[in-house]
Parts: structure tokens; sequence; C-alpha cells
């Protein structure tokens, strides 16, 4: 009669660092997998330090703390659960080299550890200037069982599973601490399902859940049989524990009623995405609340709409600055908005301000020559004052000040520095123009009884509202096309004279790619935001402030 294994794996949100309170997640897994009839516990990739730690993991006392936090750790899981096999994520430092590891305590042997072999080094992944690559392949016993085991880059390939099968392996175990963009969770599966299929092994992939900084974990942990389907998924942007049974020689379900969550689509997925982000960056870093300029335009209410999403209205505070310049419009759907959905509001006019620094600077301007520029100067003072005013608010009550830019305008440089890019947070950072649209109609669908967002706002055309009947469009071509051209340049690196090939406007091309690189500048003192593409600004987009390649005119 052929073994059954109940295997749990632990779907985790790690804060870095705080080795105390992820051994205390793991304990509290230990605890329900006990409860379960669990034989072994699988949590994420470096779930006992988070993911990534980055230049941390260079530091000696952290990787001493991890030891002592791995070590304190078995001791207190054994007396918990001593017949569980519990495998957990940490980094480590063994002979004098810093590795990414998975250790083994299984009950009456000693502690088997496992050496990331595949460093990834490509997007937001950096492995390979912190970590040395492992060598040898770790194949454990479970009930007489062989389990390999693989952490996260290390099943993008064949040549690890392959090996885990040749030495007599059964089952491929994965940690995992794979961030999410549009669509991955599909392009994972379908991933392992190759592995699986390669080697007629089950798989079983624990990941981790929540924000860091600019990367969104999503979780979706989940089990594949040996034809290469979910038996098991956890819900994505959730913690969770999921069971999965072993026996006969492929996963199963645990309970026979069990199904596997669904996989997040379109903006369902973003939206949560955004939502988690958002939220862990904020509690992570221990502010009170967020506050955030309105504007009546459609970026700044879809970011008040993701703000008390996930902190909930009491926490947010919205701020109207008018100027001699903003719409009535623009006034009433603000507060409408804020009405909507119950935060503090705010409003604080500029006109005062505006005067003051046309009073300060109207002796030194007398004595420049008149330039093209002047209007543009005149704007970037509205920006900045309002900049000035919600950094003020910040200081006051502590508040995290969220920036309402998207990736857009971002890409093209259609923001202020120390003005509307003045700000801790970006939730809209790496979210296109059209695709902010498309999240705004999906927001007021889910609340149809009272959608937040005024229709004049997603009906308007954009304005910044920094001169009289200004728009957008004054000064960039058509959201649609702009975003395809960034999107291409960006994303599948397609040059100008392919992008013109493709069918869009040489003109725009040409001045949107001008733009983007003389734009850098500006998004390097940007502040961080949510990654949910496959090339975002940031850790992704790597590009040198001071150069002359593809000088577009």
């Amino acid at each position: 009669m052929s073994a059954s294994i109940l295997f749990a794996a632990a779907q985790m949100n790690a804060v870095m660092g705080d080795f105390a309170a992820n051994a205390r997640r793991i304990l509290e897994a230990v605890h329900a997998a006990q409860r379960a009839g669990a034989d072994a516990l699988i949590t994420p990739e470096l779930a006992l330090s988070g993911y990534p730690p980055e230049d941390l993991v260079l530091r000696p006392d952290f990787l001493a703390a991890s030891d002592a936090a791995l070590l304190k750790l078995a001791g207190e899981a054994r007396e918990i659960a001593p017949d569980l096999v519990l495998i957990v994520g940490h980094p480590a430092n063994y002979e004098g080299q810093r590795w990414n590891c998975a250790s083994v305590f299984a009950p009456g042997q000693p502690p088997a550890v496992y050496r990331k072999m595949r460093l990834p080094n490509h997007s937001v992944f950096d492995e390979m200037r912190y970590f040395s690559p492992g060598n040898t392949p770790l194949a454990f016993g479970i009930k007489g069982v062989s389990c390999g085991l693989a952490i996260c880059e290390d099943v993008w390939d064949a040549q690890l599973p392959l090996a885990l099968r040749a030495m007599g392996a059964k089952l491929l175990l994965t940690l995992n601490a794979s961030p999410c963009h549009a669509g991955k969770q599909s392009l994972r599966e379908r991933t392992l399902a190759s592995r699986v299929r390669e080697t007629a092994m089950p798989a079983l992939y624990a990941n981790l859940v929540g924000g860091q900084d600019e990367l969104v974990f999503d979780g979706a942990s989940f089990a594949l049989n040996c034809s290469g389907a979910a038996v098991a998924r956890l819900p994505q942007f959730e913690e969770g524990l999921m069971l999965t049974v072993y026996r006969q020689g492929d996963f199963f379900p645990a309970d026979s009623g069990q199904k596997p969550a669904e996989i997040l689509l379109g903006e369902e997925e973003i939206w949560r995405a955004l939502v988690l982000s958002l939220r862990d960056y904020v509690e992570k870093n221990r502010f009170p609340g967020v506050l955030l300029g309105l504007s009546g335009g459609i970026d700044s209410a879809l970011c008040l709409c993701l703000a008390v999403d996930a902190l909930g209205a009491k926490r947010v505070r919205a701020v109207m600055m008018p100027s001699p310049y903003t719409a009535a419009m623009s006034l009433e759907d603000s507060r409408a908005l804020a009405k909507n959905l119950g935060v503090h509001y705010d409003e604080i006019p500029l006109a005062p301000a505006m005067r003051v620094f046309d009073e300060l600077l109207t002796p030194p301007f007398a004595r420049l020559p008149p330039s093209a520029l002047s209007d543009a100067t005149a704007e970037n003072i509205q920006a900045r004052a309002r900049g000035v005013l919600l950094m003020a608010l910040s200081h006051k009550t502590g508040a995290l000040v969220l920036t309402t830019g998207n990736k857009s305008e971002m890409a093209v440089g259609y923001c202020t520095l120390y003005g509307d890019m003045a700000g801790g947070f970006a939730p809209l950072k790496d979210v296109e123009k059209t695709r902010v649209y498309r999240l705004a109609r999906y927001r007021n669908r889910r609340d149809p009884a009272c959608s937040p967002i005024p229709e004049n706002v997603l009906l308007r055309p954009p304005s910044a509202e920094l001169a009289p009947g200004q728009t957008d469009q004054d000064h960039l071509p058509p959201y649609e096309i702009l975003d395809a051209i960034v999107e291409g340049h960006m994303t599948r690196n397609l040059s100008a004279a392919q992008l013109i090939a493709s069918g869009l406007p040489q003109d725009a091309v040409r001045k949107v790619l001008r733009l983007l690189y003389r734009s850098e500048y500006k998004r390097r003192q940007a502040p961080v935001g949510p990654r949910i593409t496959t090339r975002a600004f940031g850790k992704d987009w790597r590009v040198p402030i001071t150069q002359h390649y593809g000088d577009f005119g």
C-alpha cells in the first residue's frame, strides 16, 4: 500500500527583516498544519526574512539574526508538532558565502539544507549580486517517499527537476517569492505544468503574498497533479494555508469538496494588487493614514478609491486646492466624490499663495529676457504650491502623501518635480492612462448603488487645469497612441522605426520617445509605486540620465 502524505503550504505575508514576526507567522501555520493532521509544512522563499532583502543580506549581523531566528523557530515548531516535517525558506552564510536556502527539519534527523541553484538576474531580480548559486540538488524522504526541493527560478527550466527525478524523487516541492504582474498566475501554472509533464512528477508551489516596496506578491499557491491540472489553489492577495494530499503517485484535493480558487483576471486582478500594495506600504511603514490632493480629475479620483478600499475612509484625507483656473465642475465633482466615499475633505484656495509667489518673483523675472517657458513657470509654481500644502499637512498629521500621477504621465514627464510628484507613494505609477479609465469604471461597477466616481470625471477631457482651457492633448498625443508607443518601446523594446512601421504616427513616436528619455531625471526622483506590468519604471527600467543614444530631435 502506497504512502499517503498530507502537505500544507503556508501562503504568508512576510515583513522585511522582522524575523520575530515572520517566525510567529510560520509558527501559526505550524499550529494550523498540526490541527489539520498535516505531515509536512512548506513556506515560501525567504519566508523568514522577507523577499527581496537586497543590501540587507550583505550585512553579517542580518544573516546572524536569520540563523538565530531559524534555530529558535525549529525548536519551537518541534514542541508544537513533533512529527511534522517543516521546510523553511531563509538566507544564510555558509563557508563565507551567502545563500538563498530552504532548510528541511524532519523528526529525528539533522536539518538538510538546499541552496538555490538558479539565481535570477533579470527584470526586477538581481540575486547574483547577493547570493552564490548552489550546485547540489536535494531530495529527502517523507514516509518513504522521495521529495525533490526547488526554489522559485529553479523550476523555470527543466534542468533541476530532471536531475531530481533522476535521483528518484517522486514529487516536486517549490518555495517561491514570485511577484505578480497582469496575467502572471497563468504563466506560472503553464511553466510548472511543463515541468510536471517532463518529469512525470506532480508539483506543489508555495508563494509569498503581500506588498514590498514596488513589488506585489499575489500568493495563489497551487498544486498540480501528474496531468498538469490544478487540484488546489489558494485565493490571490490573501494569506492562507493550502492542504493537498499525495497518494498513489499523485496530488489530490485534501477534501473531496475542495475546489481550486479562481484565477483573477483583468481589472479585478490589478485592483486587488494595487489595494494590497498600498495597504502594506502604509501598514508596514507604520503610517497612521494617507492624504492626497483632489483635482476633479480621474487619476486623483481613482487614487482616493484605492486608498479607501485599502485603509478605510477614516484613515484617508482628501484636499482640494482650487486655483483661478479650476473649473466649477472640478470642485463639484471633488465634493461629490469625497462625500460618496465618506472621507475627510478640505478645500484650500491657492490664489493667496499664487499672489505671494508673483510678488516675490516679479523683480527678478523683470531683469530676465522674455522666455517661451514663462507659462510653464507659472503652471509649475501652482503645482509646487500644492505640494508644499500637502507636505505641511503630512508633517502635522503623520499621514503619507499619495501622488496621483499615472504611468503615461511619468513616461513623458507630464508632471512637476516637487509639485504633483511630491509624496511618498504613487499608487498609479505603473498604470497607464487608458487602464486608469478601465479601473475607474470597474470600481464604479463594484458599487452600483452609489458609484463613487461621478460620471463627469469619466467623460470630460483630462486636464491639469493650470491655465485657461487647458487639456492634456494640447501637449500630448491621444492617450491611446501614447500608451501604445510606451508599451511597445518599454515592454517589447521596439525601436522608433519599428513603432512607425506598426502604424503609429511618426510625429507622435518621435515626440513621445524624446520626452521619455529626457524625463528620466524626473523619474529618478519619483516616489515608489506598485509594479503591475512586465516592465515598470523603477527596478525594471534602468537607463542613463545622461546619454545621447536615440536622439529623436
